[in-house]
């Protein structure tokens, strides 16, 4: 029997690139330049840091949100302040949007005691318990358990709020992921899953790794509603991450929303991207949800080509900053490395 590892060419089916999205954009011109102007915040800021991983600026491992833009804006416009927000490590755009200072964002990158985790959690681990953002988490699934443990508590307390908990595909293959499913479909708890299904966890197809591949049949095992939509619409990530959270809220019950998208760059900046044919990637760009939504406002009137270069301004000059922030910043003074380490009363 061959044990060779079946791929595109044994057989292995990959998605076709979907029509781009087309249509009037539904909002006052208020919003719709607000969506812009974030995803553009987002893209900046990360090829910004890929910038600086290649002068050493930043070290570690850095995985970059570049291409999914759309599900990070529209999702976090949609839910409130009092909601609870849990991440994976691909977190950077979900942090700035949740109202983490781009400046602490980038001092944490560097490394720096100015940082949103003073320094100790770099890119994977950014975390604002002010703003209600739980991370950044390294491990694939590993934010799962934490929503359902906070839905939890605010169900007992009780007080009125959801958490939303982004995941890649891959983290539905984890049993973390059927664990935290179950106990928030049995207990009933306020969470909303948001699976963020780039296709590729790390850097396996999902056809490679998991039998049934249709994410929402998975979830709807656990009798919870479920909802697939197009990630690379910052439109329709918007409009169906608001009726979902809108359903949690009324029912106290979780549910399921599959955002399907693609990311542009390879999954963290160690990974030569082999996996994956690089005319694909071309295609998905073609659906990149910045130019898209950029043409729809333009098409209907509701942007000009002075209005797209101020926001993108805006958005270099708040990385301009927030680079000359952490550059200036200052490292952890070494007798306060112990700092928040506990040892057991008794231990040696």
């Amino acid at each position: 029997m061959s044990t060779r590892a079946a791929g595109p060419s044994a057989g292995m089916s990959i998605p076709q690139v979907p029509a781009p999205p087309s249509g009037p954009v539904p909002w006052d011109k208020a919003l719709s330049l607000s969506m812009l102007a974030d995803m553009l915040r987002i893209r900046r800021m990360e090829e910004k840091c890929a910038e600086l991983y290649g002068q050493q600026k930043i070290r570690g491992f850095l995985h970059l949100y570049i291409g999914e833009e759309a599900v990070a804006t529209g999702a976090l416009h949609a839910i409130q302040a009092q909601d609870n927000v849990v991440a994976t490590y691909r977190e950077h755009g979900h942090a700035l949007l949740r109202g983490v200072r781009m400046d602490s964002i980038m001092a944490e990158m560097y490394g720096k005691q100015e940082g949103c985790s003073r320094g100790r959690g770099g890119s994977m681990h950014l975390f604002d318990g002010a703003r209600r953002f739980y991370g950044g988490n390294a491990i694939v699934g590993g934010g799962l358990p934490l929503a359902a443990g906070l839905a939890l508590a605010d169900k007992m307390i009780p007080r009125q709020a959801l958490t939303a908990c982004f995941f890649g595909e891959g983290a539905m293959a984890e049993g973390a992921f059927h664990e935290a499913a179950n106990l928030a479909a049995l207990w009933q708890l306020p969470v909303l899953f948001c699976c963020e299904n780039n296709l590729y966890a790390m850097g396996t197809a999902l056809a490679r790794s998991e039998s049934q591949t249709d994410l929402c049949i998975k979830a709807a095992s656990y009798g919870m509603t479920t909802v697939r939509v197009d990630g690379m619409d910052v439109v329709a990530v918007h409009e169906a991450v608001q009726r979902a959270a809108q359903q949690v809220r009324t029912t106290g019950r979780p549910v399921f929303v599959e955002l399907q998208t693609y990311r542009f760059r390879a999954h963290s900046m160690f990974d030569p991207d082999l996996y994956r044919d690089k005319a694909e990637v071309e295609a998905w760009k073609t659906r990149g949800p910045i130019h898209t939504f950029t043409a729809r406002l333009k098409a209907q009137g509701s942007l000009t080509e002075e209005e797209f270069l101020a926001l993108d301004a805006a958005a270099q000059a708040e990385v301009d900053a927030a680079v000359a922030f952490a550059e200036a910043g200052s490292w952890e003074p070494v007798e306060d490395l112990l700092r928040d380490v506990h040892t057991p009363e008794g231990a040696v």
